[in-house]
């Protein structure tokens, strides 16, 4: 299924919102509640599917719902589509700080693997299926488990990254990675794990037990601040009582009195 042409813009810096502009009739699929304003004329509705498949039987049905509680994600899609007769606007925000990146899909060979929260929207026609990890280690030290996101389709396609993004170009060479800070990669990319180093840096290095190894040729995309690291950060600070980092080694004392 040939996927609709939609423009878009991007607005912000570190909390972005892209902007899709539709022509009458044409559509874009985005997960349930990511929307943050929309013009008048631009209808929605929550269905099960991404669109680009007709609509199966039951079991067809029950398969997606799976699929998708699988990922985490809502069982439903919400369809945005322009009721109107002229140009209509909906825009989508990111649920955390990072970027939200542009994908042309016709010229990155018409599919990408991403991490499991990374799908925002895309324009009506693109699938957005899941990708198993086929080996047992990556799947369990890999980073993201055994399930990835399988983005398919020749249109544009919005995937939200956090922190830093950096885009890598492989031609045949080898890249190791922070396990957490593998975004996303082209199918030309074979993406397997390996120890971090002998069994001291395994333990005493602090970049974790295992690091992910891309081989191959096509694009990597690398994040900076994983949401894991980012939500853990949020809990540590949150058990200590906000008192860590407020510039005095007093600090627990001042509470102690009631200063703060």
């Amino acid at each position: 299924m040939k996927c609709h042409e939609v423009d878009y813009e991007i607005f912000g810096d570190d909390m972005q919102i892209v902007e899709v502009e539709l022509d009458p009739s044409e559509i874009v699929i985005a997960e349930a509640g990511a929307m943050n304003y929309m013009e008048d004329g631009i209808a929605f509705e929550a269905r099960m599917g991404d669109g680009s498949k007709p609509v199966g039987g039951l079991f067809d049905s029950l398969l997606h719902v799976g699929k998708r509680v699988l990922t985490g994600e809502s069982i439903f899609m919400t369809h945005f589509t322009n009721a109107g007769l002229g140009k209509k606007r909906v825009a989508f925000a990111a649920p955390y700080p990072g970027k939200i990146i542009p994908l042309d899909m016709a010229t990155m060979g018409g599919e990408l693997i991403c991490q499991k929260d990374a799908f925002l929207c895309a324009a009506y026609g693109t699938s957005v299926d899941i990708a198993f990890q086929k080996r047992l280690g990556t799947g369990f030290f890999g980073g993201e488990g055994f399930i990835l996101q399988r983005l398919r389709g020749d249109g544009k396609a919005f995937v939200h990254i956090g922190g830093t993004v950096i885009k890598k170009e492989l031609h045949g060479e080898t890249l190791r990675v922070d396990t957490g800070c593998l975004a996303a990669f082209t199918s030309g990319i074979q993406y397997d794990i390996e120890r971090a180093g002998n069994l001291k840096s395994m333990v005493f290095g602090g970049e974790g037990l295992f690091l992910a190894t891309l081989r191959g040729t096509g694009t990597v995309y690398l994040q900076s601040l994983p949401f894991s690291r980012l939500a853990n950060r949020v809990m540590q600070a949150a058990s200590m009582g906000g008192s860590k980092g407020e510039g005095s080694v007093l600090g627990g004392l001042g509470d102690m009195f009631g200063d703060r």
